[in-house]
């Protein structure tokens, strides 16, 4: 089954619709994604996987955002944190970084969002794959993924 297909199915399961566009010049990028869209960076989602004391944690970023470690380590109370190696990406959420989507994965994963997406109506996602995004709100974001609400920049941001 292809990524969006997968994605697509595992969204049935939440209850959620995405109205998943496509877009040829490619979404890989919080800028590529804003570009293709016509929004602010910001209002991108990067779906970005960690390992936190050896365990994945999917930061919900905005596209603008930096992460800042040591409050995520304070936040979770880890000693380490970094940046996961593309396999871990792949086995947990099932999907290739880049395409990477907030929520219908192939494991559960912890999940922090970014308290500056709800500056917005309306922010988008990668729905599977580098070429494909798709719109909601903040709000529906936070409900569906069950993700802890932080402020995950540095404070020089």
């Amino acid at each position: 089954m292809k990524a969006n297909d997968r994605f697509l199915t595992t969204c049935k399961t939440v209850g959620y619709e995405p109205k998943v566009q496509f877009f040829p010049e490619g979404t890989k990028t919080a800028s590529d994604a804003a570009a293709a869209v016509g929004c602010d960076v910001a209002q991108i989602v990067k779906s970005l996987v960690f390992t936190a004391d050896k365990h994945p944690i999917l930061l919900l970023v905005s596209g603008k955002n930096r992460v800042d470690p040591d409050k995520i380590k304070l936040l979770l109370d880890t000693k380490s944190f970094e940046i996961a190696k593309p396999e871990i990406v792949r086995s947990h959420t099932g999907f290739a970084i880049g395409g990477t989507p907030p929520f219908g994965h192939a494991q559960k994963i912890q999940t922090i969002m970014d308290e500056d997406l709800n500056i917005f109506n309306q922010v988008w996602a990668a729905a599977g794959t580098p070429n494909s995004c798709f719109p909601i709100t903040p709000a529906e974001l936070l409900e569906i993924t069950g993700a802890t609400l932080a402020t995950v920049k540095p404070e020089d941001s």
